[in-house]
């Protein structure tokens, strides 16, 4: 239960102290056997986003891998050695022993308390539990889906059993990703939006279930996107995006994103990771630089900061310069002389976001450019997800315009196909959610990113398709593990997903 010190709710236990209560004296109150499902639910909620979010080398290394940062002084992640700190363990651990746990026994619990068929009450509460079950298993699917998109084959069907099986199989990713829309589609008929769910305790969308209904088909709709790129069940991928678009993301209203605070414990992790740990591990990255700098690109002032410093040709001191320079991938670079995130990314109360409107018009814009009719043009889709970025990060709409009126940024212009032009600019507004920048990248093959020169061994001359295995599972879940490595072509860094294709 240790990951209840992050929940957001306080839990008051009160216990009497009378001759008829001693046995309550061997009850630990401070590690109760069962906790209210909405404490496990918003701290599943946090945990999740939390994970995303962070930049902590241990556990998140998406933004370095899609080269969007780069590091400063220990270059290990950035070369693709995942090992030695143990990342894949981490970013499992976080996953299935944290979010998932903590949804899984929230469902366990709701399940078991029986409402009392006298109670007068007893209708309401039956569909508010109903309302709960479904917003658990909502967050579920999403978890399950970054799982499957890390590493392929992963455990499902025999997953979170705790002492009911500790060695589970790995499911194929295709079958699980086939049972997540199957999931989908029942929480989007089911749930009941005349009566709340988990109401205060729900922090991302504050239980506007309506808000949850879009949340639910803009998770489809890249579930969707990704079983169409991988040639594979076509009329279910057609299905699958067509009935999600209809009901998905219109606005940036509509994002998912975790609210922080301004004071720790639940604080934005960028700014513990960055500001309040002292540490200057990270600049960005040339590619991403030179790209914005390149297409003069407005969301330059909300990302970087505008400053750098460098050596006077002339008298040798370290002025400063305004502009922006990135660091080399692969290669140590000074925090002071390449270009930082900006201070709005640091900032305490920043919030975290799962899925936003821009990444649902750019999944849209692939969706069209793969022959689904959704509707409008892969055009229309594309310019309104540029839009919606800029939106988001606080450029104004006559800026957005003048950007898109530029002929290397305007789509009947701009080079390439249109999985280049829609994977370039999705690059460039996912700045800030790694996993998912990540994702588009191997899908679309765009930007072409190339590794660096010491890359690691491991990484077989490639940026990562994926990450390995945990080692934990290597060792312990030995028969399991081998039987998922033979399925998806090998555990090795270079093995695409069943959807890279």
């Amino acid at each position: 239960m240790k990951n209840l010190i992050y929940a957001l709710g306080i839990m008051f236990l009160t216990v009497s102290c009378d001759d008829s209560s001693l046995t309550d004296l061997n009850v630990d109150v401070k590690n109760p056997s069962v906790v209210p499902a909405s404490t496990l639910f918003t701290n599943a909620e946090k945990g999740l986003t939390e994970q995303l979010v962070n930049t902590n080398v241990n556990r998140n290394i998406f933004r370095l891998v899609n080269q969007q940062w780069t590091e400063t002084t220990y270059l290990d992640e950035s070369t693709y050695n995942w090992v030695t700190r143990k990342i894949s363990d981490n970013h499992w651990d976080r996953l299935y022993a944290g979010a998932l746990a903590d949804l899984s026994q929230a469902k366990g619990f709701l399940e078991k308390d029986v409402i009392p068929s006298g109670d007068p009450e007893f209708a309401q509460k039956t569909i508010t539990k109903k309302n709960q079950l479904i917003q658990i298993d909502i967050l579920m699917v999403y978890t399950y889906q970054i799982l499957v998109d890390t590493f392929g084959d992963v455990p499902y069907t025999e997953s979170l059993k705790g002492s009911g099986n500790y060695l589970p199989k790995y499911d194929k990713a295709l079958d699980i990703y086939k049972d997540l829309i199957v999931r989908l589609n029942k929480d989007i008929a089911d749930i009941d939006t005349s009566h709340p769910g988990f109401g205060d305790a729900e922090v991302i969308y504050k239980d506007d279930l309506n808000a949850w209904i879009k949340f639910a088909n803009s998770i489809k709709l890249r579930l969707g996107v990704n079983l169409k790129a991988s040639g594979s069940e076509s009329t279910l991928a057609d299905a699958t995006i067509v009935s999600a678009a209809a009901g998905a993301f219109t606005s940036n209203a509509d994002n998912a994103k975790l609210p922080y605070m301004a004071n720790l414990p639940n604080t934005n992790p960028l700014y513990v990771d960055m500001v309040f740990s002292g540490r200057n591990d990270f600049v960005v990255a040339k590619p991403f630089v030179d790209a914005l700098v390149t297409l003069n690109d407005p969301r330059k002032t909300p990302y970087f900061r505008p400053t750098y410093k460098d050596t006077d040709p002339v008298t040798g001191d370290l002025i400063t310069i305004t502009g922006y320079r990135g660091g080399i991938v692969g290669s140590k670079n000074s925090q002071s002389r390449y270009t930082h995130v900006s201070d709005k990314i640091k900032a305490p109360d920043f919030s975290g976001t799962l899925l936003d409107y821009a990444e649902v018009q750019f999944l849209l814009a692939e969706a069209v450019g793969r022959g689904v009719a959704v509707g409008g043009t892969i055009e229309s889709h594309y310019t309104a997800a540029i839009k919606a970025s800029m939106e988001d990060w606080g450029v104004s709409s006559t800026d957005a315009d003048t950007y898109l009126a530029q002929p290397k940024v305007a789509y009947a212009t701009a080079t390439g196909t249109w999985q280049q032009k829609v994977g370039e600019q999705a690059w460039y507004a996912l700045f800030n959610r790694g996993f998912e920048g990540w994702t588009s990248t191997r899908r679309l093959n765009f930007p072409v990113l190339t590794p660096p020169a010491n890359a690691d061994a491991a990484a077989g001359g490639q940026v990562p398709s994926r990450m390995a295995y945990p080692i934990r599972e290597q060792t312990l879940n030995a028969t399991n593990y081998n039987a998922a490595s033979t399925s998806i072509g090998g555990d090795k860094l270079s093995t695409k997903i069943f959807w890279d294709k």
